[in-house]
């Protein structure tokens, strides 16, 4: 998903002399882990972006390959970085698992969307970067009294290098009680503790292919995954 983002991990950048840029790639994944979260099994992950002087606004989406059952997702961010400080807005989409069983795209009703809005605000203070981020519209969870639950989850990261690799620490926590993540969580909870490894795996003098692992696990839920990825740069 995106800020995804998440998100791709290395991309293609075509500079012009207007200083704006275009981002292409696409991962492919064993699975599908997102924020402690089983979505899926094996699964083909796209991105697309444009920015311009700290604006961008890219596309992500991920289709299961090895599952047909596998849920479809596609979203869109439109984010804005000033200095060490990032703000932004998604648009999840999801092909099932939404208030609309026929999973259209174009249904915005209130209560009757597959869309999630999320709104997300972070700060990179070198070491480390914080990102907060909740959703304010379309189809959230709910509370321990049944009203939306404006489902919101905070995450840390550190990155650093060690052996020639680059790692990221991830350390992530859903606040408040919501049913929107792990199904359901009555107040704060950790759901997301990971390490990931990125390395570029040279295949010509002129062509490389960023490859990574990731070890993570939920400890609200008490499960643990591994993921292993590339990513494809045309």
């Amino acid at each position: 998903m995106f800020f995804a983002i998440g998100l791709a991990m290395c991309a293609t950048t075509v500079k012009a002399q207007d200083e704006v840029e275009t981002t292409i790639s696409t991962d492919l994944v064993n699975q599908y882990v997102w924020r402690g979260q089983s979505l899926g099994g094996a699964a083909l992950q796209p991105t697309l972006g444009v920015a311009y002087k700290g604006l961008s606004l890219s596309a992500w989406g991920s289709i299961g390959v090895t599952d047909p059952a596998d849920t479809k997702e596609f979203d869109l961010t439109l984010a804005y970085t000033l200095g060490k400080l990032n703000i932004g807005i998604t648009d999840y989409w999801f092909d099932k698992n939404g208030a609309d069983p026929a999973g259209r795209y174009f249904k915005y009703d209130a209560h009757g969307t597959n869309h999630v809005f999320e709104a997300n605000i972070g700060y990179d203070f070198g070491v480390a970067s914080l990102q907060w981020f909740t959703n304010i519209a379309g189809n959230d969870g709910i509370n321990k009294d049944g009203k939306r639950a404006y489902s919101s989850y905070v995450e840390a990261v550190v990155p650093f290098k060690l052996a020639s690799v680059d790692w990221t620490a991830t350390a992530g926590a859903v606040p408040f009680a919501t049913d929107f993540y792990n199904d359901w969580t009555s107040g704060f909870a950790v759901t997301n503790v990971a390490l990931k490894a990125t390395k570029d795996v040279r295949i010509t003098d002129s062509f490389t292919v960023p490859v990574f692992a990731e070890v993570s696990g939920n400890p609200c839920t008490q499960n643990a995954y591994f993921v292993f990825g590339l990513t494809l740069i045309p």
